[in-house]
């Protein structure tokens, strides 16, 4: 009876990460937490995924936060015998490809380890995407938008953001657009759509785990080239709504999903 009380189990949640403190409090440390009260028996341990955004916050913050291989290897020599890993990205894209090479690396260090999906992987998950989104955008008039900023990808898998884009339309959202930073569909293809349903105003919303750099820089900043600048120059008006995906209680239920279907 010892031998089986002697299991050690954790979550390892990984992310990308953000030096932006507050919302990092309110997405990753949210969820993390969320996890936390949903499976008893269970040590919640961090990760980022993203070098630069640890050394930054081991600079201005003092913290230091592992990467995917140092959690790992903590959780190793700290006598984990079984481990979930639950990335919270929001494609499976390169980041979420160096996740699984990583744990398919530590395979045979452990009794068990698995690993869990992004945000949008199965198409039901699409669907479940798209209602959590649709707590956060209101009833709009003819004329009204919303654009969301997806980060975008030189991966295959930034045909997520299509597939995305049809099934909000399937859900009655028409005038709800996305749009990438690093990939296609590019701002210039939103506005084309924006002019074309003559809609000339729109809120702009994240669709990332964090409002972080690209939100608070390449959506809503002061320089010319943000969208905020970009749309107002072609005589689209537009506001901001300046939290990320994290924040919303729908989109935190779904990763709890993916952990349940991973542990029982």
């Amino acid at each position: 009876m010892s031998g089986a009380n002697s299991c050690k189990k954790g979550i390892l949640v990984v992310s990308f990460g953000t030096s932006y403190e507050e919302t990092r409090k309110l997405t990753i440390e949210a969820i993390e937490n969320k996890i936390k009260n949903s499976f008893d028996g269970y040590e919640i341990r961090r990760a980022f995924t993203s070098g630069i955004i640890r050394k930054k916050i081991k600079q201005n913050e003092n913290i230091h936060i592992d990467s995917t291989k140092e959690a790992l290897d903590r959780m190793k020599t700290d006598g984990f015998n079984e481990v979930v890993v639950q990335p919270l990205h929001i494609i499976p894209g390169i980041e979420y490809d160096a996740v699984k090479e990583t744990v398919n690396e530590y395979k045979n260090l452990f009794e068990k380890i698995i690993i869990g999906t992004p945000l949008l992987y199965e198409e039901k998950e699409y669907e479940e995407a798209v209602c959590a989104l649709k707590n956060q955008v209101s009833a709009m008039k003819s004329n009204e938008g919303v654009v969301l900023m997806g980060h975008g990808t030189t991966h295959y898998s930034n045909a997520c953001y299509a597939l995305l884009q049809y099934i909000l339309e399937e859900n009655g959202l028409e005038n709800v657009f996305v749009g990438t930073v690093e990939g296609y569909p590019t701002l210039d293809n939103v506005i084309r759509r924006l002019k074309k349903n003559k809609i000339d105003n729109v809120i702009l919303m994240p669709f990332m785990l964090v409002a972080g750099d690209h939100a608070n820089n390449d959506m809503s900043g002061d320089e010319d080239d943000s969208w905020k600048n970009i749309l107002k120059n072609n005589g689209i008006k537009s506001s901001v709504y300046l939290h990320g995906l994290g924040e919303n209680l729908s989109i935190q239920d779904i990763y709890i999903e993916k952990i349940k279907k991973l542990i029982f």
